[in-house]
């Protein structure tokens, strides 16, 4: 039986590890050829051929994409994943925190978008999925410039559903809740008291537990698929149940 994506190139954005390294994993699986951008190869060289980019710099995934187009003339899948944390509020997050937040995560998606969009026009499966937060629906304390940039993402991904429909380019975002990636790692060696922390994410998610950078990757991977052929300017929340379910504590 011919696997889901046999045949299809794509691009991954932040494979180094956590959820862009299991969107790479899975990709991989299921029978893409897949090339992951990233400032570090990480654990990826199992499932993707790493090429060195860093989405905050122009030059930098201008000269990605010159390599990518060295290596493989066809692209049908860009997952966009790469970008960066911060913990303040407004109060206190300086000029400098929003114009590195806002210039990885919001226009670093962006540059990526236009270098990969006149490739996948060429396509008969094309599809971007971009990767937002729960942060960007809902009030997540000492996430000011981070929720910011995803609510931007978010409505970005909308944006570009629109202006790419006629090129045939699908558009669709995941949300992910809180997730154990290596990011929250540090954020939690960051404490006082690290098992305290994770307690409290924990306690925060309906669900009891933190979202696995797995599960964040099948979500991924759905809307990227060859198969969902009529999902574009959606966003799917996979969240431990965070933005939709109030659970009464006991």
């Amino acid at each position: 039986m011919e696997k889901e994506f046999a045949g299809l190139t794509a691009i991954v954005t932040g494979a180094g590890s956590g959820i862009g390294l299991e969107v790479a994993k899975g990709l991989t699986e299921k029978g893409a050829k897949v090339f992951g951008f990233d400032i570090a190869q990480g654990e990826m060289a199992t499932y993707a051929t790493f090429i060195n980019c860093d989405i905050s710099d122009t030059s930098s995934v201008k000269n990605a994409f010159s390599e990518f187009k060295k290596l493989n003339t066809s692209l049908d899948i860009l997952i966009n994943n790469a970008g960066i944390g911060s913990l303040t509020t407004v109060e206190n997050e300086s000029d400098e925190i929003w114009q590195k937040v806002l210039n990885t995560n919001v226009i670093g998606t962006a540059r990526v978008s236009r270098e990969a969009i006149p490739l996948l026009r060429n396509s008969k499966f094309a599809a971007i999925v971009n990767t937002a937060s729960v942060a960007a629906i809902d009030g997540i304390p000492n996430r000011a410039a981070y929720s910011a940039s995803k609510g931007a993402v978010l409505t970005l991904t909308l944006a570009m559903a629109t202006d790419h429909l006629s090129d045939g380019i699908r558009v669709n975002a995941v949300n992910p809740g809180t997730t154990d990636t290596p990011w929250v790692k540090r954020l939690l060696d960051q404490s006082d008291d690290a098992k305290i922390a994770k307690s409290a994410l924990e306690a925060r998610q309906p669900m009891g537990r933190l979202v696995s950078p797995a599960e964040i990757a099948s979500a991924i991977i759905f809307l990227a698929s060859p198969l969902q052929a009529a999902i574009t300017g959606t966003a799917i929340n996979v969240d431990g149940g965070l933005h939709s379910l109030r659970i009464p504590k006991k």
